[in-house]
Order: structure tokens, then sequence, then C-alpha cells
């Protein structure tokens, strides 16, 4: 059986939906011109608003897409009809109204994900099976980045990007706290400092992170848009074929007391017994083999499988507030220049 899905405003996510063989698309909403020749093109009705979509096509499951201010109240609507969603991160725009959501969410026992989709990649996942194997030992540090070069008309197209909230910390720093903490642990604290000295916008461009673990491991991170570099997710894991791709470069290096692993490469150092933890004393080496695939379809497969109550959100909505709380808390320490304590309740 294949579970109807509704998708408001994102190609990527019709794409997979069509693709799926879990889900199919049964509607869209969007009140835009283009939108209408879009479903035109898909086969399926189009409506102006979720209220008219779920008054005349109640679908099975409803994928969000749409302006970060619109996150929660449309995620409400979702849950006060019983319908399961997918919201793309963040979220939610503010910590509070991310804490009322979940909050309304759970008192519901609402099927509520978050679509933060990295979290299905399968390169991800190999990272933290290898990392949870203990063969690296007690995990003491990462070292992550992304560092990347937006052209011009990125921010042509949208000049809010420009503007405070526009820039890397709140755009891209959210998807690389979702991997850390799924690889390393939960983030308890955090420094940082900001520049803007490249573009010289009234946001940041570059900044350089501080991050504490609550299992004692620390953390660097470097994240720049304004940067000619290939070290990031985007272009390294080889998952979206829209950017150019390095496969021998790495986004993030794990370490524990008896070796390392770099992702997304999973090139392996250890040492296979405790004596031999020596920088005198080469390590043995090896390169873990992974399958990969596209984690935006991954996740809608996932969807389909929470809908039918054959799986429980991979990512649910506290995991999502988590990573805005992180987020949020890199901007402030930014900001202030301070060390920023993170919620972790």
């Amino acid at each position: 059986m294949r579970e109807k899905l509704h998708a408001q405003g994102s190609n990527r996510h019709i794409e997979e939906t069509q693709r799926s063989q879990s889900a199919q698309l049964s509607a869209i909403v969007d009140p835009s011109p283009r939108a209408a020749e879009i479903a035109k093109r898909e086969g399926v009705p189009i409506y102006s608003s979720l209220d008219e979509l779920i008054a005349k096509a109640r679908p099975d499951g409803i994928v969000l897409a749409t302006p970060n201010q619109m996150h929660v109240e449309q995620s409400l609507q979702c849950i006060a009809a019983g319908i399961p969603v997918l919201v793309e991160k963040p979220v939610a725009h503010t910590l509070e109204e991310g804490k009322r959501l979940i909050e309304t969410a759970e008192r519901a026992n609402a099927k509520l994900l978050v679509g933060h989709h990295r979290r299905h990649s399968p390169i991800l996942h190999k990272a933290v099976e290898v990392i949870q194997s203990g063969i690296l030992g007690p995990i003491v540090a990462v070292m992550g980045s992304a560092v990347f070069y937006k052209p011009d008309n990125y921010y042509d197209e949208a000049p809010w990007r420009r503007e405070p909230g526009g820039g890397p910390i709140l755009i891209n720093m959210i998807h690389e706290v979702g991997n850390l903490r799924a690889m390393v642990g939960e983030i308890v604290a955090v420094q940082a400092f900001a520049s803007n000295s490249t573009r010289k916008f009234p946001v940041e461009d570059t900044v350089a992170i501080n991050l504490r673990f609550a299992n004692g491991a620390l953390g660097t991170f470097l994240l720049s848009d304004t940067a000619g570099s290939p070290k990031s997710w985007e272009q390294t894991s080889q998952e979206n074929k829209d950017y150019a791709t390095y496969p021998e470069e790495d986004a993030y290096v794990v370490m524990g007391t008896s070796g390392s692993l770099a992702v997304p490469t999973m090139r392996l150092k250890y040492c296979a017994r405790k004596e031999d933890r020596s920088w005198y004393k080469p390590f043995k080496t090896e390169i873990i083999a992974l399958e990969r695939a596209d984690p935006l379809a991954r996740q809608i497969e996932h969807f389909a499988a929470v809908i039918r109550g054959d799986a429980k959100p991979l990512v649910s909505g506290r995991d999502g507030l988590q990573n805005l709380r992180v987020t949020d808390a890199i901007a402030e320490a930014a900001k202030i220049g301070k060390m920023v304590n993170v919620d972790t309740k």
C-alpha cells in the first residue's frame, strides 16, 4: 500500500514522493500560479490552503516545506486534524514556538517528523555505527567544517540572506548540529567568533565555533559561506548531484583514545591493542565500506513507515528542537562573545 502524501512548497519533496515505492503524491497546496503548472504536470489537484485540503481531500500524511515562520501553525493544523506531518527544518522560527509545538504534539500523541534529512544518510548511519562500536575508544574530540563559496546570485535572488538571520549560522549550521549530535552526543556549551569582513554584509560570513559535549568530548567547527574550499558535507558526501564533489575530502574527523574516523571518506585509523597507543607506532588503517543513497528519498520512505505505524520518527520533534537550541546558542555566543550553556532538557 502506498501512503497518500500532500506536499507543500518543495519540488524535491514532490520528486521523491513521485519516485517512492511507499508513497504517492495526492495533492499540492500552494496559491502561486507556478504551483498550478506543477500540479498539472504531476497530475494531482492543487489547493490554496491547508484548510481546503483537509476538508476536501484528507491525505494520509502532509509534508510541510514552507517558510520557517509558518512551520508551527501549519504543523498544529495537521496535529489538530490527526494527520501525520513531516515539517522541514527548523522545526520552528523561535525556541518558544518550538516548545509550544512539541508539547502540543506530545499531548496529542501525534506523528511528527522533522526534516533533518541528513539523519537518513547511509554515510552518517555508518559513521554512527563505527563510533558506537567502540573501536575508536572513548571519544575525545571532533573537528568539523562547512566551508564553501556561495555565488553572488545566491544573495541577489533573496536579498534577506544579506541580513541578520540569513547567514550560515541559521541557514547551514543547523544541519551540522544534527550530524554532530548523532556522532558524538549532546552539545552542552558553545563558544563562537563571527566575522563579516569578507562580504561586509550585516550578517556573518565566517564563524569559528568551540563545542563541549555531555560526554566530556570537545569539538571545533569552522563555518563559512565565502571560502573557496570543498570541505563541506555537500561537496564530500556525493549525495546531492547539484554540487561539485571531491571524494578525497572530509567534513569531519571524530577522534577517540584508540583511533579516528574521517567522514565521509570513512578512513579509519586505529590501534588494535591498548599497549600500541603511541604516536611512535603506526595505526592500522582501513576504509569502511558503505552504500550511498539519497537521504531525501530515504526520508520519504521513512515518513511512509511512520504513517503506517511501522517506525517511530528518526528525527522527533524533540530532536528538531534541540538542534534549534544549539544553533541559537551559537548565534548568541557569537553576538555576546561569551560561552553559552545549552539546555538539554
